[in-house]
């Protein structure tokens, strides 16, 4: 005869609420490992889909996604030429907002060269860049569909949507799109006439729009990237960051902020788990005193009891855990950033959730032991 379990039958309301209850903290907490993992991923994924072995950047900067950077257009020739450069692309990325049917519409835009590093994959439906202008793909994420012209820039030119791509989002969850350089050029750093004419009697040049934010460098197979990288800072000037060093970057300047307010949280809400646990574990233990008593009376031992208590607490925490894991698996596509579910994460939570259910026992544990099997004979 399990004692734990015909003590949960006895107080099954009671159990049952408080296992619904524990699992939407739970559930809470999951969501919030699971978005951290989601906007990670999204941050990775579009230095990932570009996969260069080196960006190179504005002198003393660490790459276009952890900080501003903007060097010539022409930095993609003088690259090229470096003994064991395979290709070199030059790319602009700028967060575009504009409206589309009346509505607000913002994006992460991303100008590359046609034929060179740094254009989409993963095209689901229609096609890539075909035309020097007015063309642009764009995530699917978006809502938008082929043929569908949206505006862009100061001057409201017409983009036709010739291309839709999956899972392309930022970490903030924007969807990407991609034009070509050129039309990412007039858009990022075109300069009013006014503003032209007001430099020029100034005396001074007016700015430039033949500048890009960075350049995605190929190598040869066999040529190491950090020699590559060595030369150019060396001879040309410029910032060259390797693939692993950018996406390090990304983690430790964008997303290393949202870890740690998430992480908080999480601490939170498990601590919070761990005090309702505590507190209920240690009510159905005060409740049945008289029945320990008495179990102590016949002779049961002390682990029998103590069984009883971390029983009962296993698997009140375990039962939560399912309920929030099961929530958050039937939910997570209703959430408006994308919910990435690692198997790691949700095996590191269920050895906190054991922990925090054993920690929980410890009142009713305490309590159980101390009674004196004299109080099953007392009257009242």
């Amino acid at each position: 005869m399990n004692l734990a379990l015909r003590d949960m039958r006895h107080n099954m309301p009671r159990f049952a609420l408080t296992a619904v209850g524990l699992g939407m903290l739970l559930g809470v907490v999951i969501a919030m490992m699971s978005i951290y993992e989601g906007a990670l991923d999204d941050a990775l994924r579009l230095p990932r889909v570009a996969n260069p072995d080196l960006w190179v950047v504005q002198p003393r900067t660490r790459g276009p996604f952890a900080e501003p950077s903007r060097i010539p257009s022409d930095t993609r020739d003088l690259v090229r030429r470096i003994p064991g450069v395979a290709t070199a692309g030059a790319v602009t990325f700028q967060t575009v907002q504009t409206t589309v049917a009346g509505s607000p519409f913002r994006f992460f835009l991303e100008g590359y060269e046609i034929g060179r590093p740094g254009g989409p994959i993963n095209i689901a439906s229609g096609h890539g860049l075909t035309q020097s202008h007015y063309q642009i793909v764009v995530d699917a994420s978006s809502g938008l569909n082929v043929g569908k012209r949206i505006p862009l820039g100061p001057y409201s030119e017409l983009f036709t949507v010739v291309g839709l791509t999956t899972g392309m989002v930022t970490s903030a969850g924007d969807p990407v799109g991609w034009v070509t350089l050129l039309d990412a050029q007039s858009l990022q750093f075109a300069v009013p006439p006014a503003l032209q004419r007001r430099e020029k009697a100034a005396g001074r040049k007016p700015p430039t729009t033949a500048d890009v934010n960075a350049v995605l460098v190929s190598l040869h197979p066999g040529v190491p990237a950090g020699g590559v990288a060595e030369e150019i800072e060396r001879w040309k000037h410029l910032s060259a960051v390797t693939e692993p060093q950018q996406e390090e970057y990304l983690t430790k300047f964008v997303i290393e902020k949202m870890q740690r307010q998430l992480g908080m949280f999480m601490g939170i809400l498990i601590a919070v788990s761990a005090v309702i646990i505590a507190l209920i574990i240690y009510t159905l233990t005060m409740d049945k005193l008289r029945s320990i008593a008495t179990l102590k009376l016949i002779g049961a031992p002390d682990r029998t009891i103590v069984g009883l208590i971390v029983q009962e607490a296993l698997v009140l925490g375990i039962s939560g855990y399912a309920i929030g894991l099961l929530l958050i698996l039937q939910l997570k596509d209703i959430f408006p950033r994308r919910l990435l579910v690692e198997p790691r994460d949700i095996a590191i939570l269920f050895g906190v959730v054991v922990a925090v259910c054993l920690l929980g026992s410890v009142l009713g544990v305490r309590a159980a032991v101390k009674i004196d099997p004299a109080k099953a004979l007392a009257s009242g």
